[in-house]
Formats: C-alpha cells, structure tokens, sequence
C-alpha cells in the first residue's frame, strides 16, 4: 500500500482520488487473483439422471435449494432449476418422466481454480444465476450462486459497495453545497 500511495503522489492525484484509484485498483486485483474456491459454499444436491422429475421437484422442496445437478458416475451431466419446474408446470409436462428428459444438457461451469473475475463473466455474459463448481477431473464439488458473489463483494470491498450512490448512473446537474 505504501509503494501505490508513493505511485500516486507521484502522480499529482488528489487525496480522494488517490482513495478511489487504490480502491478500484484492489478491486480489480482481487477478483482477478482470487480463486471461486474461496467463495461457493453450497455442496452440490446431485441426482443420476434416470430419478423422476416429480421426485427432483420434492428433493429440491426438501432441501430448500433451487437448483439440483444431474450427474452419472459423479461427472456432471446437466443442471435442473426452479425456472425449468416452472417451465414444466406452466405447460402442463409429465412430471413422471425422468429428469434428463428436461434437464439443461452440458451446463457452463467454473472450476475451483478459476478467477471470481472470470466466474463473473460468465455469469453475466449467460444470463446464470448459479454456476456448478467442478474440480480439475469434471467431478461437481459445489455450486456458486450470485448471492456468494455478492456476499464476497460486500465482505472484501465494503467501501465501494456501501458508498455508492442511490442511483450509480446519475450525474449532478447543479453544483452541491454552499
């Protein structure tokens, strides 16, 4: 920290400046360094793929979780979420099928060895609200859900999260204060 503090004096960047550089810097740092081993906390609900959608729907119910991975001999085969049950439900499906009838075949994961930068990207770039963790050999060892990364945000970078402003796009039209 004092080598960037003598960085940006250096640079001639005023005091707040200077905080809001070191802070955006650390930021960047962080989720370019960090490991998604260090973040996911869910162990993975995992079913074989011949168990019955109706059966799935009542483990998902059991165990409060909103989504449930689908693999064959401990390997990763597909994901089924609450979306896709609500999918099912509205268009009246057979509900004694087996899942990997209606299972999302193949899903994006992360690795355990992967950045939180990168496990960001994914997810915004896909649309996911969740991500399976698998380690090197493809084995699912957890599952990372946008709420960890938002938890890990807030923990690791709480004055960026807690000072920004009510409406993060909005410019001052008139000058503030006396």
């Amino acid at each position: 920290m004092v080598a960037l503090r003598l960085q940006q004096v250096s640079l001639g960047l005023s005091s707040n400046r200077c905080r809001i550089w070191y802070i955006a810097v650390s930021f960047h740092l962080h989720l370019d360094t960090e490991h998604v081993q260090h973040i996911y906390q869910d162990e993975p609900l995992c079913v074989e793929p011949e168990v019955l959608i109706h059966e799935v729907l009542s483990r998902l119910k059991d165990y409060k979780k909103g989504s449930i991975l689908i693999c064959r001999d401990g390997k990763l085969q597909g994901v089924f979420t609450e979306r896709d049950a609500l999918r099912l439900m509205a268009a009246g499906a057979d509900l004694a099928a087996p899942i990997h009838t209606v299972m999302t075949k193949d899903p994006v994961t992360t690795s355990v060895s992967e950045t939180v930068g990168s496990a960001i990207q994914k997810m915004a770039v896909g649309g996911y609200r969740r991500l399976p963790v698998v380690d090197d050999s493809g084995t699912p060892v957890g599952l990372l859900r946008v709420n960890h990364i938002l938890h890990y945000l807030v923990e690791h970078f709480p004055e960026v999260v807690y000072n920004l402003p009510p409406k993060p796009h909005h410019s001052t039209q008139e000058r503030e204060g006396a």
